[in-house]
């Protein structure tokens, strides 16, 4: 598909107008008025998927409108640091960021129900609440308490669950690690006895080098590898039950997004959504390859243990019961969240997991036709 006439397409839509439909591209971007914004991502360029969310949405921005409407990215540091970003954004330091909601959860917990919770909903769930269960109105009825707009803008997909410098055969060995994890995750974490530590991507590295901390996690397999944590810290476990998924976003200063147009705060809508669909399909495109190359290179795959995955599970009920009983903003969204989820997994376990539990039972067997054709196994 030829992505700048379908968001030029999605620009002559959001005008509203029955005639507007049949004017060529170019007269509308003739009559858009020129803004130039900057957006502050929390992320570094090096890690081209992640990064890239932010600057898809000011491509297709940009090409709708004939660079009428023209946002400029900075990586983390340019402007502000990456853990900054939503912070410049409310104070007008920039219009706008591309960043993970639950790096504000000392702000306010509620802040991370923009961007995943322990043991929340996977991608398609997350996609499902936010544009059909209420849950983008919800988040923005507080986001807008904090002087925000925000949209969704790129998932992750299920995330791995770390490096770890030693096995974990059980939940005894977690007992004392200092872990590297962000979000109510570190606050889950402390109930297993982890001393959650909150380190910037960039940092990582040198930390389990030094022996500073034991573990940490960061995405998946694509940007793992491109960080070396598999040089330092040899087992790499899964699921990251913290992150089932991990819905990036845009976050707008208020004032900034009410003063645009409406056909630019719809475009917005439009590319925000394109940019999520691009990032998960190229995490899944390439999360395959490069597990395949960090296995190559040493990484030991491996499950977190049955007793890790149910005290996890029991210990982050208990956080979300405590949150509940003195948050009532929190309490609001994750109900929401919570009854969908509860729906969303009764039907995908239906036909979607059967499904594929079946074929990745095929793709073990080796019985796949791209198996059989000696493609990879």
């Amino acid at each position: 598909m030829d992505r700048r006439k379908f968001m030029r397409g999605a620009a002559v839509g959001a005008l509203g107008s029955a005639g507007a439909a049949s004017l060529a591209a170019p007269a509308i971007a003739q009559e858009s008025p020129k803004v130039r914004w900057r957006c502050t991502s929390s992320f570094p360029k090096s890690l081209d998927t992640i990064y890239g969310g932010a600057e898809d949405v000011a491509k297709y921005v940009r090409e709708a409108t004939d660079g009428a409407f023209d946002i400029q990215v900075y990586a983390a540091g340019e402007i502000v640091p990456g853990l900054q970003a939503a912070d410049a954004v409310s104070n007008g330091t920039v219009e706008m960021c591309h960043t993970a909601a639950y790096y504000y959860v000392g702000k306010d917990p509620a802040w991370a129900l923009g961007g995943v919770i322990p043991f929340g909903l996977n991608a398609r769930g997350m996609h499902a609440w936010l544009y059909y269960g209420g849950g983008l109105d919800l988040l923005n009825e507080f986001y807008g308490t904090q002087g925000l707009h925000y949209l969704p803008a790129g998932n992750t997909g299920a995330q791995m669950g770390g490096w770890f410098r030693k096995e974990i055969n059980g939940l005894a060995d977690m007992e004392g690690l200092q872990m590297r994890i962000a979000g109510l995750a570190g606050r889950v974490m402390e109930k297993l006895g982890v001393v959650p530590q909150q380190i910037a991507g960039g940092d990582i590295y040198p930390a389990l080098e030094r022996g500073t901390i034991d573990a940490a996690e960061w995405i998946g397999p694509y940007d793992d590898e491109s960080l070396g944590f598999y040089q330092v810290a040899p087992y790499y476990y899964y699921p990251g039950w913290w992150e089932g998924n991990l819905s990036l976003c845009c976050y707008f200063n208020q004032e900034s997004w009410q003063s645009l147009p409406e056909n630019y705060r719809s475009l917005l809508g439009t590319a925000t959504r394109a940019a999520t669909t691009e990032m998960l399909a190229e995490y899944d495109y390439k999360n395959p390859q490069a597990l395949r190359r960090l296995i190559d290179a040493g990484a030991q795959l491996r499950a977190y243990p049955q007793d890790v995955m149910n005290a996890s599970f029991t210990a982050a009920q208990e956080v979300y019961a405590e949150i509940n009983g003195e948050n009532e903003a929190f309490k609001k969204i994750y109900d929401s969240m919570m009854q969908f989820q509860s729906e969303t997994y009764l039907w995908q376990q239906v036909a979607e997991y059967t499904y594929d539990t079946f074929m990745m039972i095929k793709q073990r067997e080796g019985a796949l036709a791209g198996q059989q054709a000696g493609g990879n196994q």
